[in-house]
């Protein structure tokens, strides 16, 4: 379904099933996927911000399958030839969330309404960020991360953590670990390697690549959250104080 308002450019290439709603705009450099909802006012596609581009260049954004992008939503395309800016699978995007150029944003997540991603910015599977909240350019935000509203952050935050305000964790994000079917056993090794990492005087890199090469952690969830710290550009988000636990309830 397009609303005969919406506007959709030659060259969009638009999923079965896909519905976009009145005073939409659809560039010719977006793929959506199937079953995607654009609803009004919303720009997906549209010329990246930063002030080298070159709108010249064949660039784009492509959508995954079942995502909802609500009103006015931006989501830029990439700065370079042949490559996109993604969102994937079953995400939403609340009103006035914006997605910059060359953002990775994994599957399941969701952006709240006006939270602000800069560019180069990647997103784990199952995120979710709070309204309002800020993200530097080429940060990362781990899998299964939620955010409290209004935080801003310019270091890396590892997967399965809460985190607020200036670059804070805070600890995991048990509930929501729970509610993805994490095994009790795995949730004892993140809590562990929670504490090792962040409550373990000297270098949060070594201290993580020390714990992983223990052979101490057995499970997937443990692994990815110590593997995270092994290369970053921006740094990584320190827990807020020593004496927080991993308990993030």
């Amino acid at each position: 379904m397009i609303h005969p308002t919406a506007i959709v450019e030659p060259g969009a290439k638009i999923g079965a099933g896909c519905e976009i709603h009145a005073y939409a705009i659809v560039t010719r450099h977006a793929i959506l996927g199937d079953g995607v909802k654009v609803h009004p006012f919303a720009v997906v596609g549209g010329d990246s911000q930063d002030l080298k581009f070159d709108p010249a260049i064949e660039s784009g954004v492509r959508i995954g399958a079942g995502t909802c992008i609500r009103e006015s939503v931006t989501i830029n395309r990439s700065t370079h030839a042949g490559t996109c800016t993604e969102v994937g699978e079953k995400c939403l995007l609340m009103a006035c969330s914006h997605v910059a150029h060359d953002c990775v944003v994994g599957r399941e997540v969701v952006v709240a309404n006006a939270a602000l991603l800069a560019g180069h910015v990647h997103v784990g599977n199952h995120a979710i960020l709070g309204g309002g909240s800020l993200y530097h350019q080429f940060m990362r935000v781990g899998e299964g991360v939620m955010i409290s509203g209004g935080a801003r952050f310019t270091m890396d935050l590892p997967p399965f953590i809460l985190a607020a305000e200036r670059n804070e964790v805070i600890g995991l994000n048990l509930i929501g670990l729970r509610r993805r079917g994490v095994s009790r056993e795995a949730i004892q090794e993140l809590k562990q390697a929670f504490r090792t990492v962040y409550f373990t005087p000297g270098s949060i890199t070594g201290i993580a690549a020390e714990a992983l090469a223990s052979g101490a952690y057995a499970s997937a969830e443990a692994r990815r959250f110590l593997e995270f710290f092994s290369g970053s550009k921006r740094g990584f988000a320190r827990a807020r104080n020593a004496g927080d636990s991993a308990d993030g309830e």
